[in-house]
């Protein structure tokens, strides 16, 4: 059976080689982590209540649906919206949890192995892809935006950036120093996060170019 010892090291572990990031970042980052988290799970838990409802009813009149362009009803009934066989939305049910425990847990200084927060970042980044292959889907194939969707894709990504953020400056990969140093002093100097904004503000540039149309 593994130890505790095992899973998780104590904020300041004897002969962990990784360097330890302030206690300012550390409370600003996974404070952030934390806080999109929940409102990822919280949007997660609105579009599973409303699949269920549209399963009972696909006429059903949803909250969400407000007009041509942003309607959770149209988005709900496609295919893309239970991709894996059920509503998309218990994968953020299922995700985001793992991630609160991972920030709660960092925010009183415990400091998981490397292998645990690169496979994090690993997985949490699939889920990224997935979250805007799906408001591609639900922008260019299906004609559509549904709220809470693109609060689950703004919260995922502010989530991975605050988790990739930190993974750099605990060096949780396994890069070689020099890329290390890289990547450190891209963050350090704050490209890391103008990429980010600039990333957000490149999704919403592309949206209002798609949708603008519709409501001249």
């Amino acid at each position: 059976m593994t130890s505790s010892s095992e899973i998780l090291d104590p904020a300041n572990p004897g002969g962990d080689p990784r360097p330890v990031p302030s206690k300012r970042q550390r409370y600003i980052l996974f404070g952030e982590m934390l806080a999109f988290a929940i409102v990822s799970l919280i949007a997660s838990w609105v579009l599973s209540y409303d699949a269920i409802v549209l399963a009972a009813n696909p006429d059903a009149d949803l909250a969400c649906s407000i007009n041509e362009v942003f309607d959770c009803a149209k988005v709900g009934a496609t295919w893309q919206a239970n991709i894996f066989g059920f509503p998309n939305a218990f994968l953020g049910m299922i995700a985001e949890p793992v991630v609160m425990t991972i920030a709660v847990a960092s925010l009183f200084g415990v400091r998981f192995p490397r292998w645990f927060m690169f496979t994090a970042n690993a997985v949490y980044f699939l889920g990224v892809v997935f979250a805007y292959w799906l408001l591609y889907q639900s922008s260019f194939e299906i004609g559509a935006l549904c709220p809470w969707c693109l609060t689950v894709t703004v919260a995922t990504t502010f989530v991975f950036w605050s988790m990739t953020a930190w993974n750099i400056q605990e060096r949780n990969h396994y890069f070689s120093a020099k890329t290390a140093e890289k990547l450190e002093r891209f963050h350090r100097n704050g490209w890391l996060t103008i990429s980010f904004m600039a990333w957000l503000a490149l999704i919403v540039v592309i949206e209002i170019l798609k949708f603008a149309p519709k409501f001249i």
